[in-house]
């Protein structure tokens, strides 16, 4: 019960089947009281009502807060309900397939605001608390589109870009109030959405990779569990490539 007596928020983790899901799973069984966001309630009760009944009741409480990340309001709403946090994980994201010719405005505002904006002002709002309770663990979810150049991907590849590099200048900033900040870079992964969107075998995306197929969430999760654990007490300002060695080749 690595996270019992912690606190969780969980940021883009109320539909079944997602990354946020699968990394609210794997936090609920290490004992950590969780807060779930996302912008429809009822599949966000679907997802509390899965993980009460995963293993019998969680050890931790768990509670979903409907939230709008894309309205500034709205995150700070969240963060104000949230209350004093050990660990962020910010999941939440908009993902954009277009050629840079046809991107829309509208479209290009919309990823930016949840993609970077959102981690950003959870961050801003909720590193301080960390610090007065002593510490925290702050884990922002990327992509290897940030490092690699993927035709249709060039606004989702920046986003997750500026990521990384708030990840980096975070972890400068809050060290001295033993708050780590590190990102998680997935390849490509069978979450619902994107199955639902490219068909079982994603395009054949996971030929990409060195290990020739896609992942599960919960193989993600689990590192992101692990930075946000105190087994990665020595590590911050790190991007961990969980991608099936998709940029090691």
């Amino acid at each position: 019960m690595e996270f019992a007596g912690k606190t969780a928020l969980v940021a883009g983790s109320g539909a079944i089947g997602g990354l946020g899901h699968a990394t609210t799973r794997v936090l609920a069984a290490g004992g950590a009281d969780l807060i779930l966001t996302g912008t429809d309630p009822r599949r966000g009760t679907q997802v509390v009502e899965d993980l009460r009944a995963a293993d019998g009741e969680p050890t931790g409480a768990v509670r979903f807060v409907a939230a709008d990340v894309s309205d500034p309001a709205s995150v700070r709403q969240l963060a104000e309900e949230a209350g004093a946090v050990d660990i962020l994980i910010n999941n939440a994201s908009v993902m954009t397939f277009s050629p840079t010719t046809g991107q829309g405005l509208a479209g290009y505002d919309a990823a930016f605001a949840v993609n970077v904006r959102a981690p950003f002002l959870l961050t801003a709002l909720l590193a301080e608390k960390m610090a007065a309770g002593g510490g925290g663990s702050i884990v922002n979810v990327s992509s290897t589109a940030a490092g690699l150049g993927m035709p249709g991907m060039a606004v989702y590849g920046a986003t997750k870009a500026a990521l990384e590099s708030l990840t980096r200048t975070w972890a400068a900033e809050f060290a001295e109030s033993n708050v780590r900040v590190n990102a998680v870079s997935p390849g490509p992964m069978r979450t619902s959405k994107v199955v639902a969107a490219m068909g079982p075998d994603m395009g054949g995306m996971g030929l990409t990779t060195a290990l020739k197929r896609t992942s599960d969430p919960a193989e993600v999760a689990h590192v992101i569990a692990f930075l946000a654990s105190g087994r990665a007490s020595y590590m911050t300002g790190a991007i961990v490539a969980t991608d099936g060695g998709r940029t090691a080749i």
